[in-house]
């Protein structure tokens, strides 16, 4: 038997294990050099912006009207290209070679070629080659609308069938992929049920399709929101042919540059927002229990701390 500490022996010894932090000084040392850049970056902004600029032209007339015309554009663009992509996706799943084979020159040539070259080339080549524009049943010399073509080619229109038409050549691939990766099995029950081809894609392919489709779409409207700024090249006063207007007077460049960027960071947030709920949506059908949002992470949190508050 040891004798006791008081009694001259040995020390007890302490057996509880003491836990010491790992220490990360690399991470402090990059957090500083982070820093700095930021700091460098914005003292050298700011020591050139005039904020009273910013703040005059943020919320201008003009400047809205051109958010505006960019919003719509951009919803219109998508809708045409979504519209199409799920018609050319079909047409080149379809087993005759005739449509298959047209879908696939299609997506060749508008993904193949850039965007501004095909808004140059509607503003530019189209009027030229096609002197009017007219409606009615070809080959026949039955006309129920006409109009020069340089009249009907206006600026929005020319944007709209520029953006949609090479959008729609990209929707076409993700509403393939979508379709694609549905089960076969799923076309075969629809199938011994009776469904003709036609009820089957929307009822059966489609629904189970959009949860693929969804995500990269939000994307792809994201893209275009900020792609409608190449329409300033066609003269659509939309957001930014709007702010060049501006500085071209006022010589502040980067001020109203500034504003156009800050109006385009609010929309692709908008349109972020919507695409976490819409897929949150879409995924019901998978998941069996979806996370919470963040506003229900938000109430939850408050409620857990409101009632400890009570119980205090």
């Amino acid at each position: 038997m040891e004798p006791a500490a008081s009694e001259g022996g040995p020390e007890p010894v302490d057996d509880v294990v003491r836990a010491v932090p790992v220490r990360h000084p690399w991470r402090w040392v990059s957090a500083v050099a982070v820093s700095l850049v930021v700091a460098w970056i914005l003292k050298g902004v700011l020591g050139v912006v005039d904020a009273a600029t910013i703040t005059q032209f943020q919320f201008s007339d003009l400047i809205l009207k051109g958010l505006l015309l960019t919003v719509e554009i951009s919803l219109l663009a998508q809708v045409l290209g979504t519209v199409l992509g799920v018609v050319l996706a079909v047409m080149r799943l379809s087993k005759n070679p005739v449509t298959s084979v047209t879908a696939w020159i299609y997506i060749w040539l508008f993904r193949g070629t850039p965007v501004l070259v095909q808004l140059l080339f509607w503003f530019a080549a189209v009027p030229l080659a096609f002197k009017t524009f007219s409606v009615g049943i070809p080959f026949t010399g039955v006309t129920f609308y006409e109009e020069p073509m340089a009249q009907f080619m206006t600026p929005f229109v020319v944007a709209l069938l520029g953006l949609g038409l090479n959008e729609g050549a990209y929707m076409a691939e993700i509403v393939r992929a979508g379709i694609l990766s549905v089960d076969e099995g799923q076309v075969e029950a629809a199938q011994a049920l009776g469904m003709l081809p036609g009820r089957t894609m929307r009822r059966i392919v489609l629904p189970q399709a959009m949860r693929v489709i969804i995500p990269p779409t939000g994307n792809e409207f994201i893209s275009m929101l900020k792609t409608s700024s190449l329409a300033s090249v066609v003269l659509l006063e939309e957001l930014l042919r709007n702010a060049q207007g501006i500085y071209q007077t006022n010589l502040k460049n980067l001020e109203l540059l500034i504003v156009a960027s800050l109006w385009y960071l609010a929309l692709t947030t908008v349109a972020s927002i919507g695409q976490y709920y819409l897929e949150r949506r879409y995924a019901r059908g998978a998941a069996r229990e979806l996370p919470d949002t963040p506003v229900q992470r938000l109430r939850r949190t408050l409620w857990i701390r409101t009632r400890a508050r009570v119980e205090d």
